[in-house]
């Protein structure tokens, strides 16, 4: 016999728990049923949500609204909000526009190894920066494959021109886990350093992504 949430000890459903000592002392299966909202027939909020995490919270987080809907019990309300909520979290750990704070490789460097560590493919991006070094705006350039991002000097100086910038921090992430600068790496980023010298534009650094740390080539004296 399903047991509901409703029949839970007040201190024990999610709600009151989290209304009471802080979302802090919730589990990730307790945070997820409290944005399900309900369960299905045969498993409440809670057990739906402990079936949705059994592949780990990082792996949830890179589904898609379509995917999760079609999990039974979940249905595209439910799949949407947690997509949502995913994606707020990605926004306030790494913001789409930059909010006038000064370049830190530590503080953007952490911020990526949260959103691509897991990621299966490279992804290219930028941070761009005004001329006190301010960030302006982090966009995403290209997505490559499993073993490389192939992407023209051309595409990121358009990028940098187009949003006014003064510096460019440059990031990709390795899917091996390694952030350890390759020979491509270390070539792909004299060519574009070069290339947005003829307009005026400084590469600030370049930010190498790997499973738990990131690799920052200006910190180790690579640019």
């Amino acid at each position: 016999m399903q047991e509901l949430i409703a029949d839970l000890p007040l201190d024990d459903r999610p709600r009151e728990k989290m209304r009471k000592h802080g979302p802090e002392r919730l589990s990730d299966a307790e945070l997820l049923a409290i944005l399900l909202g309900s369960g299905t027939q045969g498993k409440n909020a809670i057990q739906l949500a402990r079936e949705l995490l059994r592949d780990g919270l990082a792996l949830l987080g890179r589904s898609s609204a379509d995917v999760l809907a079609r999990t039974h019990g979940v249905g595209a309300a439910k799949a949407t909000r947690i997509a949502a909520a995913f994606e707020i979290a990605r926004r306030v750990a790494a913001p789409e526009n930059g909010d006038g704070a000064r370049y830190d490789d530590e503080v953007i460097g952490r911020a990526l190894v949260s959103r691509y560590a897991h990621e299966s493919q490279e992804h290219l991006g930028a941070v761009l920066l005004d001329s006190r070094q301010r960030v302006l705006k982090q966009c995403e350039i290209f997505v490559g494959t499993v073993a490389r991002a192939l992407v023209s000097s051309r595409d990121v100086v358009r990028v940098a021109l187009e949003a006014n910038a003064v510096g460019i921090v440059l990031f990709h992430n390795h899917p091996s886990g390694d952030p350890s600068p390759s020979a491509e790496d270390l070539t792909f980023t004299k060519r574009v350093q070069q290339s947005l010298s003829l307009v005026d534009v400084e590469l600030v650094d370049h930010l190498i992504v790997g499973a738990q740390r990131y690799c920052s080539m200006r910190g180790r004296g690579l640019l």
